[in-house]
């Protein structure tokens, strides 16, 4: 099981025309019969749909700016910034690293743009029931545990559509896996 959301992968041509599954060869052109795959199931996108390592990292950054929430009082600041700015800027800051997270542990088969928007939505949600400190001026435990398990619930039911498997021919076209090229790192991106 990846981390991101699997897309479901449905047959060739051969597997559309009735009477033809579980024939070993195909009858068009030569090529071979493909078993559809199915994608992952509505509980595992539930789990997969959750930031949770975005989350991780904003609770730490939280943490810092509750802390000094606490000592400062209302009028806290750091570096001459008023601390809920800086909550404010954290948390749209952790939503521009969830898709640039869904795209980096991405591998082939993962609906990772799927995964990004759905996993962006559901980041305020949970910041929000974590008590971030951007929303400390109108924050309701009660509303948010509603609110994170309503978009919870409702998030499983977004499901990338299938892919078509790959003919013969498309896979002859790829380089082979020894020789494929490596994606490029995170980092190496965003350095230049």
């Amino acid at each position: 099981m990846g981390r991101l959301v699997r897309s479901p992968k449905t047959a060739d041509l051969d597997m559309q025309i009735a009477g033809l599954e579980g024939m070993p060869q195909s009858g068009i052109a030569g090529a071979p019969v493909t078993n559809p795959q199915p994608g992952d199931s509505y509980l595992e996108r539930l789990v997969k749909y959750v930031p949770a390592e975005i989350i991780a990292f904003s609770m730490v950054i939280n943490s810092i700016l509750d802390q000094a929430m606490r000592s400062g009082g209302a009028n806290a600041t750091m570096a001459s910034i008023p601390v809920p700015v800086i909550a404010a800027i954290a948390l749209v800051m952790a939503c521009i690293l969830t898709p640039l997270f869904c795209w980096y542990v991405r591998q082939d088969g993962d609906a990772w743009v799927v995964n990004a928007a759905v996993s962006t939505v559901a980041l305020p949600f949970w910041a929000y029931l974590m008590g971030a400190v951007a929303f400390a001026n109108f924050h309701d435990g009660n509303l948010a545990a509603i609110l994170v398990l309503s978009f919870t619930v409702i998030s499983g039911l977004v499901a990338p559509r299938p892919q078509k498997a790959k003919l013969r021919e498309q896979a002859a076209e790829a380089p082979p896996a020894e020789t494929a090229p490596e994606r490029p790192r995170l980092v190496d991106v965003l350095a230049g």
